[in-house]
């Protein structure tokens, strides 16, 4: 039998850890052969050169595309985008293209895809939240044939979008995985990576809001404020490099060379998960204050809108506006319970194998590429 060849499109830091598991699940398999389209913030020398991670990993499958320069707008990275992967895809034919969320180098591999007659798997689908992403992440899956989706709701956003039930598979989040697994670096490993002192300390990570970009600056020093007014020890991880990162790194300016503050580019992810399970909270609008820090029962401060309706838990503490009394109020009602009841909303930590199994059934790669509009 011939083997089926699956393409993986990455551009984060986030999207790999999610992707992770599953690229692992098939790498070995006699039934397929595996590549990695890196590209996006992975090829930015200011974000780290995480391109790195993916061949420390053990994946030696890797293409590599630098889609954009710093502080191109997301419109012209979603065109190179396009043009890249559809170059390559001239090159390397493959059967499936898996996806990841809601950025643009998603929303590009599903475009390509549908156009060039190629199955699309888009991973975690069906979530929501406050910003552009919902847009993206949407119109991501309504270019794509299937969805491995993390939980029961995003299943049925995606049945409300129009979706087959039988094009969704409900897996979990796949790096819920690797949060949970033995294999993680002890504490002390990660901080000797980091050259990190502290003994306490908490995780802060502020990304753009590309739809409140006109007072990005005026958050993110507010942000920074509070910051600073704890007068706690924070690892402060860079932001994505959406729309309005050049404001958040004006605003950081002021937090260079202090001491209780030691700033990051990116962080590797099983070191960060390994920090993340051990901080006293995490602060700022990532989505790892919604997604992983539950899972550990890690406090979170949720700071602005760019996480609104997003999952809530009691371990999440969320803060309207950005107001540094609220937040610095905010800070000291999370961190006085060390910890929360572990959150299983995003699965059990089986989703590779679950994975697995969906794409081994030969109903699955007989998914017709035209797609129906299911009416509810």
């Amino acid at each position: 039998m011939t083997k089926k060849r699956i393409l993986f499109i990455t551009g984060t830091r986030a999207d790999f850890g999610k992707l992770k598991p599953l690229i692992k699940a098939v790498q070995d398999h006699r039934d397929y052969d595996y590549m990695i389209f890196g590209t996006g913030m992975h090829m930015l020398s200011k974000y780290g050169n995480t391109i790195t991670e993916i061949k420390r990993a053990g994946f030696d499958n890797l293409f590599m595309y630098v889609n954009q320069m710093e502080g191109e707008s997301m419109e012209i990275v979603l065109a190179n985008t396009i043009t890249g992967l559809t170059r390559f895809l001239q090159e390397y034919r493959m059967d499936l293209i898996v996806i990841h969320g809601d950025r643009i180098e998603a929303l590009a591999g599903a475009i390509v895809g549908a156009l060039r007659n190629t199955l699309v798997a888009h991973v975690e689908g069906g979530e929501v939240s406050g910003t552009i992403d919902d847009l993206l992440r949407h119109a991501t899956s309504k270019l794509s044939h299937m969805h491995f989706v993390a939980s029961t709701s995003a299943e049925k956003r995606l049945q409300q979008l129009g979706e087959n039930e039988g094009s969704i598979f409900r897996i979990g989040s796949p790096d819920v995985d690797i949060m949970l697994s033995d294999t993680l670096p002890s504490l002390a490993d990660a901080k000797k990576r980091y050259d990190i002192s502290f003994d306490d300390y908490a995780i802060a990570m502020l990304h753009p809001v590309t739809t409140e970009v006109d007072k990005q600056f005026d958050n993110a020093v507010v942000f920074a404020d509070a910051l600073l007014a704890s007068e706690r020890n924070y690892i402060l991880i860079y932001p994505n490099n959406d729309l309005g990162s050049t404001e958040i790194f004006r605003a950081y300016e002021r937090l260079k060379n202090q001491p209780r503050i030691k700033i990051f580019p990116s962080l590797r992810f099983e070191y960060f998960l390994t920090l993340l399970g051990h901080t006293d909270f995490i602060i700022g609008n990532s989505s790892a204050g919604i997604h992983e820090a539950p899972v550990y029962g890690v406090p979170t401060v949720n700071v602005g809108t760019r996480q609104n309706n997003r999952l809530q838990y009691e371990s999440i503490f969320n803060v309207v506006d950005f107001d540094k009394a609220a937040i610095l109020e905010t800070i000291a009602r999370a961190s006085a319970k060390r910890r929360f009841p572990p959150c299983g909303h995003y699965g059990d930590g089986n989703s590779a194998e679950k994975f697995r199994k969906v794409i081994e059934s030969g109903e699955f790669w007989q998914t017709s590429k035209q797609k129906k509009f299911r009416d509810l």
